[in-house]
């Protein structure tokens, strides 16, 4: 059986300064990422669509319809890549508003590119000497009504879309405020069977083996410590899989040869973060529905593997034989796993169970550097 790689000292303390779910706060002007790659897209369609509406609706007759559909389609896309260029490479800078002054600085950051762009547009057809405007010229020959005609299209269309960002990130507030709330409140669940076994095993040790009596009091004081963790919060994996070998050790004075735990991890990026308690509790899942049930040994195996992106790590616990009915289980824990996973990573934190005749397999997948969903 390999051991897990840890660095010296007490992996299972949180990281000094290290702040629980640290995500910003949640009242600040936050705007969608617009340098993605489907944000783009989306702000081309959007242009095209809009510039097919306002030559439909300004009715040029189907001479000039097609001149007018391009003018205004180039306007629109120089226009929407521009602000959304600025507006993204301004995102981070503009989480330091309130919502309204947020949307206020939002605004005028795409008035001036409207402004600049229609300018731009106005005076190059001045250089290039073009001239009066009949209804097939692709430069405006009509200064300010050209200028405050985008200007006020421009507010028009930003209004709603300001709204919009508004209400989606109050929306993705609540959803967020409610999952977190029910993954404390699962995270505050700790099986009193495990509490109760711990204890009396370690009343046996303190008259049989005092120097383990006292190694498992430190065990189980650092078991509950982890467990008093915000569950949002993500920790190096090598502190995670320490504190699953802590738990090994728990149950290993209680079920003795029983139990034997086969650790195939040795090439995991152990810098790597996930959420607190996400090996742990599969552990504790795998020794009591796989080991505790069965009065024969059982091997219960803790792999991993790495491809460069993503991380999964498989727990994997023998069937009690033929004749033992299994232990019913709830689901709390993998239901916990899996909601943090996704609360953290989206979706690439994800949780897959494989139940076979005679083995029960739990696999985490999640990024191998440990970003966060939420910003």
């Amino acid at each position: 059986m390999s051991s897990v790689p840890t660095p010296a000292g007490p992996s299972t303390r949180p990281a000094a300064g290290r702040k629980a779910g640290q995500t910003g706060n949640p009242n600040h002007f936050r705007l969608p990422d617009l340098c993605s790659p489907l944000a783009v897209f989306g702000v081309v369609l959007a242009s095209q669509l809009l510039a097919l509406l306002l030559t439909l609706a300004g009715q040029p007759g189907w001479f000039a319809f097609y001149s007018h559909l391009s003018q205004a389609a180039l306007l629109l896309l120089w226009i929407g890549l521009i602000a959304a260029a600025l507006l993204c490479r301004l995102r981070q800078w503009l989480t330091r508003f309130a919502v309204p002054e947020g949307s206020v600085v939002a605004y005028l950051i795409v008035m001036a590119c409207v402004t600049v762009v229609s300018e731009t547009a106005f005076w190059l057809g001045r250089y290039l000497g073009a001239g009066p405007d009949t209804g097939g010229g692709w430069f405006p020959t009509d200064h300010w009504s050209f200028l405050t005609r985008n200007l006020a299209i421009a507010t028009l269309v930003m209004a709603p879309l300001l709204r919009y960002f508004y209400v989606s990130q109050q929306w993705q507030r609540n959803v967020r405020r409610e999952a977190e709330s029910r993954l404390n409140a699962l995270q505050a669940r700790i099986r009193p069977h495990f509490l109760f076994n711990s204890m009396n095993t370690i009343a046996s040790l303190t008259r049989s083996n005092p120097v383990a009596a006292e190694q498992a009091v430190e065990d189980l004081a650092d078991l509950f410590r982890a467990s008093l963790r915000d569950g949002r919060q993500l920790i190096p994996l090598h502190e995670e899989l320490e504190i699953a070998r802590v738990y090994e050790r728990m149950e290993q004075h209680r079920l003795g040869p029983r139990l034997q735990v086969d650790w195939q991890i040795g090439t995991l990026p152990v810098t790597a973060e996930i959420p607190g308690l996400t090996i742990q509790p599969l552990l504790e899942n795998a020794i009591y529905h796989g080991i505790e049930p069965s009065p024969q040994p059982g091997i219960i195996t803790v792999s991993g593997e790495a491809d460069g992106k993503l991380i999964r790590i498989a727990v994997t616990n023998p069937l009690p034989p033929a004749g033992l009915t299994s232990r019913p289980g709830h689901g709390l824990a993998l239901d916990n796993i899996r909601e943090r996973l996704e609360l953290a990573f989206g979706q690439d934190g994800t949780l897959a169970v494989l139940a076979g005749p005679d083995r029960y397999t739990v696999t985490v997948t999640f990024p191998a550097n440990g970003v966060r969903r939420y910003s």
